[in-house]
């Protein structure tokens, strides 16, 4: 049914692993009944009901993002989702890259199609000399924020383009493409905004290279005896034609070109995973990955060097050579050995800081001192200095201007997250400035804020002269979200609040404007967010933006943050939303749809506290169960469903039984609510939510139907550990074979829809895993259907496939759920 592939290949780049090729029929489909494609829908993308449809079409909200001195705001563009023969165009799958072999950039990016300024009292200037339709990615303000940076795509390359803030004006920039398409944005601002730093297309490059028609080689790995364990990668390297697509298409020239659009090269072609300039200007950090490579890890891992080049690309500094990074335990916690998570620190001219194991990587290990934080300074003639040792893992540094610095630490398997000051400098004590766990919501201190300084680098917000430090959190409380502002006195641990959100509004910190302004992002149930200068001495607030309702047609909806318990006494929360023209007393218990995600807890407490705001923006986002309100359905939306495992214990011991109490207590608080129809529910989940729904069809009866999206449902497959679990297969294999629902596909008596991207790039979800649960439930003479998307990945970005995924979503709900009769209710969630 395919035509020709292999000529399709050599065409788009001599690649086999070029995955694009036109299909017969628009989509896979799959029924349970004869063993044919299900005839609904197999002659093309289907169209949902009005009201769903309109959702998908809805206009996106702006992004924003705030010059180095937070005068100006620029405003991106969203466009509406892309076609089918958009995400569909040619890609490239390697080395756990995706690359659009046309353009050598990263395949199904999301480009923004418009560009805007706009200053904090609300005056607006369009934004001139854009490309016809523009499709604008990685914007980047100059440090002295005179200037934007950004890509645009064309059908064939990437190129560089500038904005000019104080004209408004955008240009291109220079006549090289760019390239480095795996490793973020292409470029790099000098520290005074004068001339970037550019991943290029290497001048004078060939064709790729083409496929041979004759093997040359067979393929051979090899392992000495040593383990190597690794999760479930995908689009990894296959054989010798990939590594040579691979280094075609990866490696750069790196180029300095200045605003007038000249163009000086820098050092020799490589493949570049980052170079970066000192805040001084004087040197660069780059890091380079080589051969030899790897068919078992992405190319992430694969052998690196980091250096220090001076501005002209000579090396000055060798800092480390790092191996092929595939024998890193599987164990949360364990991390590469040897130099990693390298930058320039922001408070210094040119001194490198990094980070490196003491218990060789493995978390697992015994150890009183865990990492190592380490600073080197230009020129880099003298030993590296240690300036805190670390008894858990390196979490990050955060610089201030006044001498000192916070180090983070953190620890997986306790939840602990702990933060000191230290003097980097002067090393020596560290003091302790918080100790937290990391699922206590209710007692998080919040994050601390950053400022620009003259380097054009992020550091602490303080005041008094170093002594205080500014600190915004979401505020989680057992009334719901109230973020705040709080100024924390170092010396003392005094803490003073400047502000906090208060009803009917919810209202985050954007920025500290000076001056006793904050910057807020504002919304309500009614109200889609917007952007506010707040004065907190005058109490005045004034509005930035306006953006308007995305879908006013549906402002009826009615929201409601609810709580209720699990049968163990575990508070749960869910949204809870009611049609528009919804009357109890008329209507009486709906059909219900509920959405949920399993998250795992270390302590039931933690479990137990509320994680949204009454007063959040009614969003109807078309990826979950929220559009199906305008439907007639009761949606149980974000019901909780934690997996508890305290002490010893672990969450997934138990992970049937507590995700059953988990949607039984969902639905019983609906029934005393008088909304629920306990015997019309359907259940749904994306990734490990469709993971979730086929264990709840296998182990319950307390629901009508389930929809399945991109899901993994046999755990064999994962043999090194899934999601927060860090038990392998071998250790404990009545485990996976307890918390896969294709074991269990016998007792799966509800219909399923199955929903899967068939490109699907996420670690563990594979396509296959829906083909095989499928077969399984079609062998068993279950009633299923089966959807694959063609050219989708974990996510689903064509509008088509959206509008079908609606479509086909709305109408098993609409036969399995909406009609159903009661039903005798029984619970083998035990067995």
């Amino acid at each position: 049914m395919r035509h020709d592939l292999r000529h399709d290949l050599r065409h788009d780049h001599g690649s086999r692993r070029v995955l694009r090729f036109s299909l017969s029929f628009a989509f896979i489909l799959a029924a349970a009944t004869p063993d044919v494609a299900a005839q609904e829908g197999a002659d093309g993308y289907q169209v949902p009901a009005a009201e769903l449809a309109a959702l998908v079409d809805a206009p996106a909200t702006p992004g924003i993002s705030l010059s180095p001195d937070e005068s100006v705001m620029l405003l991106t563009m969203r466009p509406s989702l892309p076609s089918i023969a958009e995400v569909a165009a040619p890609e490239l799958r390697i080395a756990g890259l995706r690359i659009n072999p046309r353009t050598n950039g990263p395949s199904r990016a999301r480009p923004s199609n418009g560009l805007a300024l706009r200053t904090l009292d609300g005056e607006e200037r369009a934004v001139t000399g854009l490309p016809e339709n523009p499709r604008i990615r990685n914007t980047r303000w100059s440090p002295n924020g005179s200037t934007v940076a950004f890509t645009h795509d064309t059908d064939s390359a990437v190129q560089m383009w500038v904005l000019d803030v104080a004209s408004a004006e955008a240009r291109r920039l220079s006549d090289l493409d760019m390239a480095n398409v795996g490793f973020g944005a292409p470029f790099n601002w000098s520290p005074e905004g004068d001339f970037l730093y550019a991943m290029a297309v290497p001048p004078g490059r060939g064709p790729a290279p083409a496929e041979p028609m004759v093997p040359t080689a067979p393929m051979i790995e090899e392992t000495s005896g040593e383990a190597a364990p690794a999760r479930t990668y995908q689009d990894l390297l296959q054989d010798q034609h990939d590594e040579a697509l691979y280094e075609y298409y990866s490696t750069a020239q790196l180029a300095r070109v200045g605003l007038d659009g000249s163009a000086a090269m820098v050092g020799d072609p490589s493949i570049f995973s980052g170079a970066s300039p000192s805040p001084d200007g004087e040197y660069l950090l780059v890091q380079t990955t080589h051969r030899p490579y790897s068919y078992q890890v992405p190319a992430s891992r694969f052998p690196r060097t980091i250096e220090v080049w001076d501005a002209q690309g000579n090396v000055v500094h060798g800092v480390a050579e790092l191996p092929l990074q595939d024998g890193v335990p599987t164990s949360f916690g364990s991390v590469p050995t040897g130099v990693r998570s390298i930058a320039w620190r922001a408070d210094a001219d040119a001194t490198l800081y990094w980070t490196e194991a003491q218990d060789g990587g493995d978390a697992l290990a015994e150890a009183d001192i865990r990492d190592r934080v380490f600073t080197h300074a230009a020129p880099f003639s003298r030993e590296p200095v240690a300036i805190a040792a670390l008894p858990l893992r390196y979490g990050g540094v955060m610089w201030a201007e006044e001498g000192f610095a916070f180090v983070s630490e953190n620890w997986f398997s306790t939840r602990q997250q702990r933060t000191y000051r230290i003097d980097p400098d002067a090393p020596g004590e560290m003091e302790l400035i918080f100790d937290l766990q990391t699922e206590d919501r209710y007692n998080n201190p919040g994050f601390p804020m950053f400022t620009t300084n003259e380097r054009g680098r992020g550091v602490l917000m303080t005041a008094d002269g170093g002594s205080s430090i500014y600190l915004a959190g979401q505020g989680a409380s057992p009334e719901g979200n109230r973020p705040f502002l709080r100024k924390r006195n170092l010396e003392t641990g005094e803490e003073e609040e400047l502000f906090r959100s208060e009803a009917p509004y919810y209202e985050g910190v954007v920025t500290l404007l000076g001056d006793g302004r904050l910057m807020t992002r504002r919304e309500s149930v009614d109200e889609p967010p917007n952007y506010f200068v707040r004065d907190l001495g005058r109490g005045t607030t004034s509005a930035v933006t306006e953006f308007p309702h995305p879908y006013p047609q549906f402002a009826g909806i009615r929201k409601e943050a609810i709580q209720y318990e699990r049968g163990d006494g575990i508070p749960l929360s869910a949204t809870l939303y009611l049609p528009a023209d919804y009357d109890q007393e008329r209507d009486g218990p709906l059909p219900t749809f509920v959405w949920a995600y399993p998250t795992e807890f270390k302590s039931a407490a933690a479990a137990g506290q509320r994680r949204d705001s009454p007063y959040q923006f009614t969003r109807i986002p078309y990826g979950g169960a929220v559009p199906y309100v305008t439907r007639g359905y009761a949606v149980l939306d974000n019901a909780s469903m934690p997996v508890i495992g305290e002490g010893d214990a672990e969450p997934n011991d138990t992970f049937r039984q507590q995700l059953v109490a988990n949607a039984q207590a969902a639905i019983d608080e609906g029934v005393r609510r008088g909304v629920v129809d306990p015997d019309r529910v359907g259940v749904g989940g994306h990734s490990y939510g469709a993971f979730m729904t086929g264990n709840l069809l296998a182990h319950s009866d307390i629901f009508r139907a389930g929809v399945a999206r991109s899901g993994a449902y046999n755990r064999t497959l994962t043999p090194f550990g899934f999601q927060r679990e860090q038990r392998l297969f071998w250790e404990d294999p009545d485990l996976y074979l307890y918390m896969s629902p294709f074991m269990h596909a016998d007792k799966v008596n509800e219909p399923i829809l199955i929903i899967h991207g068939e490109d699907d790039n996420n670690s563990g979800t594979f396509p296959i895993q829906s083909r095989r649960f499928y077969a399984a439930l079609k062998g068993l003479g279950a009633t299923a259907r089966l959807v694959f998307l063609p050219a989708e990945s974990h996510g689903y970005a064509a509008r088509e496939s959206v509008l079908h995924v609606l479509w086909e979503t709305d109408r098993w709900l609409e036969m399995h759920v909406k009609p159903a009769k009661p039903v005798t209710t029984t619970d083998d969630a035990g067995s």
